[in-house]
């Protein structure tokens, strides 16, 4: 059964919650902007900072996290839903998938390619995909679902990383 388990302070302690479906807004159950730790089991799931699946996305795939990069910013919980086998993303180096184009299948770090930083716009064909500026999923950063069609502007367009989000048992056979 997909869960996630979330607690007040880190390491685990303090008051917890734990919900095995989406919570569009943690402050109706009083547990808003207070998540420090949390420990994910199946599917991954994704914490924004504002209600309604709004602000800052962050995923968390299968696993136990002590501490969360941002504590005490959480506003609403998201399970992924869709199937994670055989992810595939097209990066492209104009704007409205025009240019040169580069199909990604697995983690992949463009800082060691001709597409760095060239990166224009995309179509997500299967997966859900975290594209994010600076290696070990630093600085800015967004989720591209399942038939996103998305164009890269300005900042946004220093894409270092693409990453496709997995349910671990399957990675690993557990």
């Amino acid at each position: 059964m997909n869960r996630i388990t979330v607690y007040e302070r880190a390491n685990f302690e303090g008051l917890s919650r734990e919900f095995t479906c989406d919570v569009p807004d943690l402050h109706e159950l009083d547990f808003g902007n207070c998540i420090a730790s949390l420990k994910v089991v199946g599917q991954p799931w994704i914490a924004y900072t504002e209600p309604k699946y709004e602000g800052e996305p962050h995923a968390f795939e299968e696993g136990e996290y002590p501490s969360v990069g941002r504590p005490n910013s959480f506003s609403a919980l998201r399970l992924v839903h869709h199937d994670l086998g055989d992810p595939q993303i097209t990066l492209y180096e104009r704007p409205n998938f025009q240019g040169a184009c580069k199909v990604v299948t697995e983690e992949t770090n463009l800082a060691y390619g001709y597409f760095n930083d060239r990166v224009a716009s995309h179509v997500v064909q299967r997966g859900v995909w975290l594209l994010y500026q600076h290696p070990g999923r630093g600085g800015w950063h967004c989720l591209a679902w399942p038939g996103d069609r998305g164009t890269r502007r300005g900042r946004s367009r220093c894409l270092v990383g693409a990453e496709p989000l997995r349910v671990l048992r399957e990675v690993w056979g557990a």
